[in-house]
């Protein structure tokens, strides 16, 4: 099936409440994915899960803490070393050197404490609004609602957002979930998108939130017409030939 468009306009705010009240129920136990005893692995954590399963991050990272078990230890470790331990998670190099200069930063700057402020996080080498959301929210428990590829294809399919970018999609978000579940709401839409409203094809079929979410008509509508094509095609050949010509006896 060709890429499914996403709807054209925002559900009603009413629609977008329940939408999102269906998914809170859905996932009432709402966590990171990510294995974690302390803000320092949740920071490192999450920045190795960038365009990576957590999954693969969560096999990878007993062994990086075992080897630097503080951001002290991270801090002098030798780029090589970590690119070893790390290079299943992809983009190993790069990711190598922001976990290494951020605990650094954390040592030289923060005292070997992971900082609370979103312009302390957003400081340290690899970490974005994205990161910086999870570990407040995670971490700290502060009212942060944090924007991946999930949350982006799930809050468009369910018409609650227009935006072309995260932090449009964040803002847009947030102006209808409660302040105090925004920690929480980030989570129901990951877990969505993992187990449902799966790119490239959702499974409308199975999912909770069909009956008033904007996408299934769009997906309907697209197999009308690519089953409308085929059958054309099929006929236009026959078509092409003409009647018969052969000669009975």
């Amino acid at each position: 099936m060709p890429k499914i468009p996403f709807p054209a306009k925002n559900v009603s705010k009413t629609v977008a409440k329940q939408e999102l009240a269906i998914l809170e129920r859905t996932y009432p136990a709402a966590v990171t994915a990510l294995e974690y005893r302390n803000p320092f692995e949740l920071l490192v954590a999450v920045i190795l899960s960038a365009q990576c399963t957590d999954a693969r991050v969560n096999l990878t990272t007993p062994a990086l803490f075992a080897a630097y078990p503080a951001p002290n230890d991270l801090a002098k470790a030798r780029l090589v070393d970590v690119e070893r331990i790390i290079k299943s998670c992809g983009f190993y190099r790069m990711k190598a050197k922001h976990i290494v200069s951020a605990a650094s930063d954390l040592v030289e700057r923060f005292g070997g404490e992971v900082p609370r402020e979103r312009a302390d996080l957003e400081s340290l080498d690899g970490v974005g609004r994205k990161t910086a959301n999870v570990v407040m929210s995670v971490a700290f428990e502060e009212a942060a609602f944090a924007v991946d590829t999930h949350v982006f294809r799930v809050a468009h399919r369910l018409g609650l957002t227009q935006g072309t970018t995260p932090r449009q999609v964040e803002a847009d978000v947030t102006a209808i979930v409660p302040r105090q579940k925004w920690r929480y709401a980030h989570h129901w839409l990951i877990l969505h998108g993992r187990a449902i409203c799966k790119a490239p094809v959702p499974r409308c079929g199975e999912c909770p939130v069909a009956a008033i979410c904007p996408t299934p008509p769009i997906i309907a509508k697209m197999t009308t017409v690519r089953a409308r094509k085929g059958a054309a095609a099929a006929v236009a050949p026959r078509r092409a030939r003409g009647p018969s010509t052969r000669r009975t006896r």
